[in-house]
């Protein structure tokens, strides 16, 4: 399958102090994923099959509950074309590191 863009927005209901450690997890978990993120201010995209993503999206409101949170407000935008779609194609103008 051609590659999906997930952009995931994960608001862990912690303590105030604690939601960036949460949200630290949350990144280091899609990193040990091996598949291609960007970290942006108000959420991370993915690029890679949908499967995967959809698989890690999950895996993330389990990994906030262990961390502590009540509950989990994710936010969840999911970018698709038959042909595919990359992260390049819609920012590697305007940024050097994609």
């Amino acid at each position: 399958m051609s590659a999906v863009n997930v952009s995931l927005q994960v608001l862990p209901i912690v303590e105030e102090e604690r939601i960036y450690p949460v949200v630290d997890k949350v990144i280091d978990y899609i990193k040990s994923t091996g598949v291609k993120y960007f970290v942006s201010p108000m959420e991370t995209t993915m690029e890679g099959d949908i499967d995967v993503l959809l698989d890690i999206v999950k895996r993330v409101q389990n990994i906030c509950a262990d961390e502590g949170a009540k509950r989990v407000i994710s936010i969840v935008k999911i970018d698709f074309k038959p042909d595919g779609v990359t992260i390049e194609e819609k920012i590697g103008k305007y940024r050097d590191d994609c």
